[in-house]
């Protein structure tokens, strides 16, 4: 907690994201404090002395997320650091992303009134603390982005996945629906994307889908695009 408002103080915010039931979700918590005591946030906190960013990142994650450091996809995205973005003074916040397969429930931290899962669809009439809509919004894009130019798609999957499960994920994130037939055509054609397995999924009253595990690959050339890009 800041000490001083004439002091620039370093916090960390976090963008936890995974696919449940199909859709897109976001982690938040309730604030038991002020300022914005019973709004809605993202999972934060300041740095410690003496603590680098991703570790302090990590903490976080553990502290109200119930998360380890080998759940989730971590990669930072944006400085955020305009003077009034908190009332408690000048806090210049580092924003990370967390990507993760089969996010577990969170267990609720003891500076927070609530924390849960919420679809981004449900999000629209909620007003979030601080200048969290602008973090979030900021991390959506990144997310959707980078899924046209690198294999992040898969860090929302288990080991195992078929194309199809790799196309709901773009169509969640994304926010569109995919052609079948070309997916598939483009995803396993391009190299160091996918490894084909020499076992299938369990059947679901059609033919059984081959399975597929994440290539060695970290970009896609060519690209995926979404429509329009």
């Amino acid at each position: 907690m800041p000490s001083s408002a004439s002091e620039i103080h370093v916090a960390v915010d976090l963008v936890v994201l995974t696919l449940r039931e199909g859709a897109l979700s976001v982690l938040l918590i309730q604030r038991d404090d002020e300022p914005h005591r019973g709004a809605w946030a993202l999972p934060g906190g300041f740095i410690e002395h003496g603590e680098e960013l991703e570790a302090a990142a990590y903490r976080v994650l553990a502290d109200e997320a119930s998360l380890g450091s080998g759940a989730v996809h971590l990669e930072q995205v944006r400085t955020f650091g305009a003077p009034d973005r908190d009332p408690r003074g000048h806090v210049v916040s580092v924003a990370f992303m967390a990507l993760g397969a089969n996010l577990p429930d969170p267990r609720r931290g003891d500076d927070v009134a609530d924390a849960r899962w919420w679809a981004l669809a449900d999000l629209t009439e909620v007003a979030l603390a601080f200048d969290h809509a602008t973090v979030l919004d900021c991390a959506i894009e990144r997310a959707r982005s980078k899924l046209e130019y690198t294999t992040l798609a898969v860090t929302f999957l288990p080991e195992e996945f078929t194309v199809s499960q790799l196309r709901g994920v773009y169509e969640s994130v994304w926010g569109t629906t995919l052609d079948a037939g070309n997916f598939h055509r483009k995803a396993t054609r391009t190299d160091g994307f996918l490894h084909e397995l020499d076992r299938h999924a369990a059947p679901t009253g059609g033919r059984p889908a081959r399975l597929y595990r994440a290539g060695k690959g970290a970009y896609l050339m060519p690209p995926l695009l979404r429509a329009g890009a």
